[in-house]
């Protein structure tokens, strides 16, 4: 077969002679129903191409484009435009192709989109509307093509990110095609890197990312922008959308259902909420980014106008939920999910910060942040409310920890673990310059405190002064431990015996210094010079208990007046031995009843009362035993030995419930 195969001469015009075209090799239209388009080999489609250029160089140069400038339009651009729609053909009829088939029709269709560009500065040429019309239908032809293959790329199944199996997924880490091998080669270590340190989503194959960089550039430097990116935006959107529900992690509550939602329920969305934000912050959005980037490298501005307008579509729900979220009825409990919600949005933000076009999306988001610390702040706040709202008129059964150091101090410990967030809201969202002033001692204390051997009151715990830091979390944490100090010693009011008001504080005082020196975080707000002067008053507690239990049994063996003349007083002496049994008892039948749960502080309260006690009691019953008669007589007013005495004492303080129910507040 022959074909008149035309080049441009000097002058721009076309030279008539034909020339011998050998048989195709590969043809480019291959269906049978384009049986009035010739065959093209690959050589003969590529001179072609290049004639195609020079006339566009030729036509492009021309200044004035008035009627008669247009030379004539050979008839290879007719034929060039039935290659480019028998190509499309052939794809539809999935003739297979290779890699330079496909490279020469991204090509040419390029090409044919600059011709046609060309062509119609020519509009009043009415010779240049025949081509124009053949370049134009080629033209629109191949972009409803290029739009199917880039949707169909997008939408492949194949590509759908699997968790599980992340690992075995290999990233779109290069660009395969020849025309952007040396964008490849200049980006090649970078993607190295992201490669070895990025979760493997999306799951699309290198070959499937160049394809679709290669389509979305041909469409939008054709002028199809808009197709393109709409196609680019729903794929992806409905791409996240299919993620989130394989990882059931939908979030489709409106603002009113979760306003009236029960906690528990709520607490549960909330949890679910996270790991929606966390996998968005860590997997989803970052890899949304990558794809653009690679998509759209060469498009800086539509990059960044479709990866605001995906990421916005799922952060505004997000936030929607957080709104909604702040707006619940607040409580304590409500605190530490707030808290980790606040975690999660952090992270969201650094997830989509770094460029100007979330600009505006960053700063919804810290605004949504904002809410969720006001509501942090107010909440840890209103644990004053709590403390000062506590009154109880009942005591709390043999001087045991009160339930409410309990809950304070377990709320402080898991509150602490939050140290780092609660330092940035509390600086965000509270009054630097604001004064902490501690409560006023109350009157118990300042009964306590009043002996000579009791600490300075410029060296108690209770000032400010002996905590680690003064930033605004570490000010409210110590508002509340005084507050609770001042509650504690106002409870410690209900019990009419000094002595269980002393242990009441001593259990009290122990129980939160242990859990301070237990929580590295509550330690390091409070500091070591804070916990050491809380074991001094603990220990002022002690030594209180001990003057206010066991100075009247040592009164009782005093020696004062037992020997008159180096006789014995025998009446005395027998009444102070009855004296001595009778309230060693009744302080055993008590004290029995009374609670120390701290092991260490049972043990050392034991160990104190032993030290003081046997020691006197059996210099006592050593010395004057011998001056009361013998027998019966001696067994009747000397109820104890020495070591009774000790085995009595070690069952002290064991809560045992028959002795409670003699005891006496």
């Amino acid at each position: 077969m022959e074909k008149a195969h035309n080049s441009f001469n000097k002058n721009g015009h076309i030279p008539t002679s034909p020339r011998n075209i050998p048989p195709p090799a590969v043809s480019f239209n291959d269906d049978a129903s384009d049986n009035h388009l010739h065959h093209y080999t690959a050589d003969e489609a590529n001179r072609i191409s290049e004639d195609v250029d020079r006339f566009i160089s030729v036509i492009s140069a021309i200044d004035d484009k008035s009627s008669s400038s247009l030379p004539e339009v050979p008839d290879f651009i007719k034929t060039y435009s039935e290659i480019i729609e028998s190509r499309i053909t052939r794809s539809r009829k999935n003739v297979a192709g290779g890699d330079d088939d496909e490279l020469f029709f991204i090509e040419s269709v390029r090409r044919i989109s600059r011709l046609t560009n060309a062509l119609s500065e020519f509009s009043s040429d009415a010779r240049a509307n025949p081509p124009l019309n053949q370049t134009s239908v080629a033209l629109q032809r191949a972009m409803v093509f290029l739009e199917e293959e880039f949707r169909s790329l997008l939408e492949d199944s194949t590509s759908e990110w699997d968790p599980q199996n992340a690992h075995n997924i290999q990233k779109f880490s290069s660009f395969n095609s020849k025309s952007q091998q040396e964008y490849s080669d200049r980006c090649a270590a970078q993607r190295e890197i992201d490669t070895a340190h990025s979760v493997e989503y999306p799951a699309y194959s290198p070959e499937d990312v160049d394809k679709m960089h290669e389509i979305a550039t041909t469409m939008i430097s054709a002028g199809y922008e808009t197709e393109c990116c709409q196609v680019y935006y729903i794929s992806r959107r409905n791409a996240i959308r299919n993620q989130m529900t394989k990882l059931e992690l939908e979030v489709l509550l409106n603002m009113d259902d979760v306003v009236k939602m029960p906690w528990e329920t709520l607490e549960t969305e909330i949890a679910r909420w996270i790991n929606v934000v966390k996998t968005c912050s860590e997997t989803i959005f970052p890899g949304e980014k990558r794809l653009g980037e690679w998509v759209f490298n060469d498009h800086p501005e539509i990059r960044r106008s479709l990866i605001s307008n995906i990421l916005r579509a799922v952060v505004i729900q997000l936030l929607d939920f957080a709104e909604a979220t702040s707006m619940a009825k607040r409580s304590a409990d409500k605190l530490f999910r707030y808290l980790d919600m606040y975690d999660a949005l952090q992270k969201l933000i650094a997830s989509i910060s770094g460029e100007s076009y979330s600009d505006e999306l960053t700063a919804e988001v810290t605004a949504a942040v904002d809410r969720i610390g006001e509501s942090a702040v107010c909440i840890f706040c209103d644990l004053e409310n709590s403390i000062k709202s506590d009154a109880a008129k009942v005591p709390v059964p043999g001087g045991a920890v009160h339930p409410l150091t309990r809950y304070m101090m377990n709320y402080l410990k898991y509150t602490c673990e939050y140290k780092d967030t609660l330092e940035s809201i509390f600086a965000k969202h509270t009054e630097p310059d604001k004064k902490y002033t501690p409560p006023p001692p109350t009157t118990t204390t300042t009964a306590s405190l009043s002996s000579n051997d009791l600490e300075r009151e410029s060296d108690s715990p209770h000032n400010f002064e002996t905590v680690a830091s003064t930033t605004p979390f570490s000010m409210q944490v110590v508002m509340v431990m005084d507050l609770l100090d001042a509650n504690l010693e106002q409870k410690s009011r209900l019990y009419k015996d000094p002595s269980l008001r002393c242990v009441f504080l001593m259990n009290n005082g122990r129980y939160i210094l242990q859990k301070v020196k237990g929580s590295p975080e509550i330690r390091q707000v409070m500091g070591d010079i804070w916990c050491r002067r809380r074991s001094t008053v603990v220990r002022q507690y002690h030594k209180n208990y001990q003057r206010e239990t066991w100075n009247r049994v040592l009164q009782c063996l005093s020696h004062d007046g037992l020997l008159v003349n180096g006789k014995a007083n025998k009446p005395l002496l027998k009444e102070r031995f009855k004296i001595f049994t009778n309230t060693f008892d009744e302080i055993h039948r008590t004290q029995s009843a009374w609670m120390v749960s701290d092991e260490q502080l049972q043990s050392e309260l034991r160990i104190s009362v032993s030290a003081v006690v046997i020691p006197a009691y059996r210099s006592f019953v050593g010395r004057f035993r011998q001056y009361l008669d013998s027998g019966k007589q001696a067994d009747k007013y000397i109820k104890y030995q020495p070591e009774d005495i000790e085995t009595l004492i070690e069952g002290l303080f064991e809560g045992n419930i028959t002795s409670m129910a003699r005891r006496k507040t």
